[in-house]
C-alpha cells in the first residue's frame, strides 16, 4: 500500500521531501554560519549558540512566512489547474491537497516561533548579566562599548535597571515580536476541527489576524539589536588576533590592538521574503472581489424538510465540473464572510445548485433570510478538482455518510445525463450506491433525488442501471413500529423509495462478495465522501475481494476530499 501510495502522491511526496529538505538546510547552514563565522565572535562571547539557534529559526521562518500563503491563493490554484490540464489528473488532484500543507507549514510556523523566543529569551539573560558583570572578562568590557562612540555597541542593553519585561514591550523587535506570537497563537487555536465546524466565524474573523502577523514580521528586524563586527573593523583589529587584548589593554596602549572594534545591524529582510506572495495574494484577493461583483441570478428557492435550503442559480459564463465547490457571501447577513458548499447540480444542466443544512450562526440567519425574501448572494468559484474518475470504471460503487452524500448528487444526476445521451466518455454500465445517514431529516432532499432518478430510470426501462441501498445508522422505536406495521408495502416507510432503508451499519464483506459475484471480469471503482474510519474499512474490504487473477475483478479505492 505505501507503493500504491507513492505511485498516486508522487507530486505531493516531492513536494513535501523539497519542503523539508530547503528547511533543514537552511537551518544547518545558518546555525553552522552563526556559530563558527568570525564576524560573530564576540556576539558570541556574550551570547553563546542562542545566538545560533536564534538566526537559524528566524530564517526558517522566513522562509515558511513565505509559503503560508500561496495554498491559499484559490484562483491561483485553480489557474495552475486549468494550465496542467494535459497533464495527469493524479497531478491536478495532489494541488487539492493545498489545506493540508497550509496547516503543516502553519504548525511549523509555530515550532520555530517557540524555539526563536526561547532562544531570544536566552540572549537578554545573557546581554542582562554581561551588561552588569564588573568582573573585567570579556563579556562585561563589550557590553561597556557603548560609552566609547555611538557605532560601537554590542550589547543593546546600556543600563543595570533595565529587565527583560522592558525589552520586550518597548523595543520594536520585542513588542512585534510578542503581537506576532498571540497572533498566530489565535490563529492555532482558532482552526480547530471543532471550531471551523462549529463557530466558523470564530474562524473566520480570527484568521484576519495574519495581517498583523505579516506586517509584525516585516518590521521585526528593522531595529537591528543583534549585531556583528563590520568588514572594515575585521581588517583592522580581527577578532582571532585582538580579543585577547581587549581585556588587558592598559591607558598607554600602542599595540596595533589597541583601537575598539566596531559593530553593526544585521539588515531586516523578512520582507524580501514575503514581498512576491503578498503581491500575489493581493492580486488573489482584488481577483475575488471582481468575481464577487458579477451578477448572481437566484433561479429557485426551495426548501426541503429538516431545515436544508437549495439554491438554483445562474452565472454568466460559469462552468462547473461534478465534485466542485465554491464560495458564497451574503452581504446583507455579512459582507466579508464567504463560505464553501458544494456544488449538487450536473454539469448538463442550465443552472447551478447548492443544499444548505443549519451548520452554525450564519447558515441559519441565510435559511431565515430566504424564508422572507430573496437577498442578493455572490458566489466566487467554482473550485477544485473534478471527480471524473467515477466515469472511467464499469461498475462503480459509491458511498456517502451523512452529509459527505452531497457531492454524490452532482455525479448521480451527471451519470443519468451521459447515459441518457450515451456519452461515449462514459464506461460505466452499473452504479452501486450506498448512504449511510444518522437520522431520516437528512434523507429528504436527498431522497427526492433519488425517486425522480428511479422514476426516470425506469421509464427507460434501465431501472437495474442504479442499485442503492440506504442504512439508516440511528433510530428510535417510533420508526422501528412503523415500518413493522407497513412491511409488506410495495415502498419505503421511511423514504418512499423502491429500495428498503436497511437499519444499522453495512456488513461489507457481504456487500462487496455480492458485488464480486455479480461482475466477475469488471474492475470496480469505489469512492468514498465519508470519515477516515470508514476510508479504512472499504479500504480492506477492496485488498481482500481484488482478485490476484488479472482477468477477474478487481476493486479500486479512491477517497475524495471535498
Amino acid at each position: 500500500t505505501m507503493g500504491n501510495w507513492l505511485v498516486n502522491h508522487w507530486f505531493s511526496a516531492a513536494v513535501l521531501a523539497a519542503w523539508l529538505g530547503i528547511n533543514i538546510f537552511l537551518f544547518t547552514y545558518y546555525f553552522l554560519f552563526f556559530d563558527q563565522d568570525e564576524r560573530y565572535f564576540y556576539t558570541r562571547a556574550i551570547l553563546g549558540s542562542a545566538l545560533a539557534w536564534a538566526r537559524a529559526s528566524a530564517k526558517c521562518l522566513n522562509f515558511n512566512s513565505m509559503l503560508i500563503l500561496l495554498p491559499v491563493c484559490r484562483n491561483l490554484l485553480s489557474f495552475l489547474r486549468g494550465t496542467c490540464s494535459c497533464c495527469r489528473r493524479t497531478l491536478r488532484k495532489q494541488l487539492d491537497h493545498n489545506l493540508t500543507f497550509h496547516k503543516l507549514v502553519a504548525y511549523t510556523l509555530a515550532l520555530l516561533t517557540a524555539v526563536h523566543t526561547i532562544a531570544h529569551l536566552f540572549n537578554l539573560e545573557r546581554y542582562n548579566q554581561s551588561q552588569q558583570a564588573t568582573d573585567h572578562s570579556l563579556p562585561a568590557i563589550l557590553s561597556d562599548m557603548h560609552l566609547h562612540g555611538s557605532n560601537k555597541w554590542l550589547n543593546p542593553i546600556h543600563s543595570n535597571q533595565t529587565t527583560v519585561e522592558y525589552v520586550a514591550f518597548t523595543t520594536i523587535p520585542g513588542l512585534t515580536g510578542v503581537i506576532i506570537t498571540l497572533a498566530l497563537i489565535l490563529m492555532v487555536t482558532s482552526s480547530t476541527e471543532f471550531i471551523r465546524r462549529n463557530y466558523f466565524e470564530l474562524f473566520w474573523y480570527t484568521h484576519h489576524l495574519f495581517l498583523v502577523y505579516f506586517a509584525g514580521l516585516v518590521i521585526h528586524g528593522i531595529a537591528g539589536l543583534v549585531r556583528g563586527q563590520t568588514e572594515q573593523s575585521m581588517a583592522e583589529v580581527h577578532p582571532y588576533r585582538c580579543a585577547e587584548y581587549i581585556t588587558q589593554r592598559g591607558q598607554n596602549c600602542t599595540h596595533d590592538c589597541c583601537k575598539d572594534p566596531e559593530f553593526g545591524s544585521i539588515p531586516a529582510e523578512s520582507w524580501k521574503w514575503v514581498l512576491a506572495p503578498i503581491i500575489l495574494y493581493v492580486f488573489e484577493r482584488i481577483l475575488r472581489v471582481w468575481r464577487a461583483q458579477q451578477k448572481v441570478v437566484v433561479t429557485k428557492v426551495v426548501m426541503h424538510p429538516a431545515r436544508v435550503l437549495e439554491l438554483q442559480m445562474q452565472k454568466k459564463g460559469f462552468r462547473m465540473e461534478v465534485g466542485q465547490y465554491i464560495f458564497v457571501n451574503c452581504p446583507t447577513i455579512s459582507p466579508l464572510e464567504w463560505h464553501p458548499f458544494t456544488l449538487t447540480s450536473a454539469p448538463e444542466e442550465d443552472f447551478f445548485s447548492i443544499h444548505i443544512r443549519v451548520a452554525g450562526d450564519w447558515t441559519e440567519r441565510l435559511i431565515d433570510t430566504f424564508q422572507l425574501e430573496t437577498p442578493r448572494i455572490e458566489v466566487d468559484g467554482p473550485f477544485g478538482t473534478a471527480s471524473e474518475d467515477v466515469f472511467q470504471y464499469e461498475v462503480a460503487m459509491l458511498v456517502g455518510a451523512g452529509i459527505g452524500v452531497t457531492p454524490f448528487a452532482s455525479i448521480l444526476k451527471s451519470i443519468w445525463y451521459k447515459f441518457q445521451q450515451a456519452d461515449q466518455t462514459l464506461k460505466t454500465k452499473k452504479i452501486y450506491f450506498y448512504w449511510l445517514c444518522r437520522d431520516t431529516g437528512a434523507f429528504a432532499w436527498f431522497n427526492d433525488l433519488l425517486a425522480s432518478l428511479e422514476q426516470k430510470m425506469a421509464e427507460s426501462g434501465k431501472a437495474d442501471f442504479l442499485t442503492y441501498r440506504l442504512f439508516l445508522t440511528g433510530w428510535d422505536t417510533s420508526i422501528a413500529n412503523n415500518v413493522a406495521l407497513h412491511f409488506d408495502t410495495a415502498t419505503d416507510t421511511v423514504t418512499g423509495l423502491r429500495h428498503k432503508t436497511i437499519f444499522g451499519r453495512p456488513m461489507w464483506n457481504m456487500e462487496f462478495a455480492a458485488v464480486a459475484a455479480a461482475h466477475p471480469r469488471s474492475v470496480v471503482g469505489v469512492f468514498l465522501c465519508g470519515p477516515e474510519a470508514l476510508a479504512k474499512s472499504l479500504k480492506k474490504s477492496c485488498h481482500q475481494h481484488s482478485s490476484l487473477d488479472p482477468r477477474k475483478v478487481k476493486f479500486y479505492f479512491n477517497k475524495e476530499n471535498f
